[in-house]
């Protein structure tokens, strides 16, 4: 889908379940990671998490696009957008859109390289991404010295003992 096409369907929304013509401008930004999409409230433009349509289904698509016409429609009549207040939530339901963004696929996450330190009178384990000044930090369980032992592979934190 195009930006043009994503104009013309929240125009089109806006006109039918809403009553009111759309007269901003609709975007995709890929940049948006944990949301569906946002209401801009300085230029009134709406932005559209472009994986609401690669990762689900057009449903889902304008579902979102229905909850930011709501934060749309009701800043411009004057009236208070937040999700909290009633007038958000009834708008939201008359016009079936979502209340939450369904969560975005897991990412593939690539192993990363963790530092692992060892406490010399205790024997735990420590493991960090960026490395640690052992002169200034001691074991938080005995207060002995720590020591690095090397490197782990992995993409999630090892387990320390």
């Amino acid at each position: 889908m195009t930006t043009a096409e994503l104009q013309q369907l929240v125009e089109q929304i806006s006109q039918t379940d809403f009553g009111r013509p759309f007269r901003h401008r609709a975007t995709f930004n890929a940049r948006l990671r944990t949301t569906g999409g946002r209401y801009r409230l300085r230029d009134h433009n709406l932005e559209i998490n472009p994986k609401m349509l690669t990762e689900h289904d057009r449903a889902t698509l304008v579902g979102v696009i229905k909850h930011e016409l709501c934060h749309y429609h009701l800043h411009l009549a004057g009236q208070s957008g937040q999700h909290r207040t009633k007038a958000f939530q009834t708008l939201l339901a008359q016009v079936g859109g979502l209340r939450y963004a369904p969560a975005p696929k897991t990412r593939v996450t690539q192993p990363r390289q963790w530092q692992v330190y060892v406490c010399s009178h205790c024997q735990q384990h420590y493991y960090r991404l960026r490395r640690i000044d052992v002169t200034k930090l001691v074991c938080g369980r005995c207060h002995g010295r720590l020591r690095r032992q090397g490197t782990v592979w992995a993409v999630n934190r090892p387990q320390e003992t």
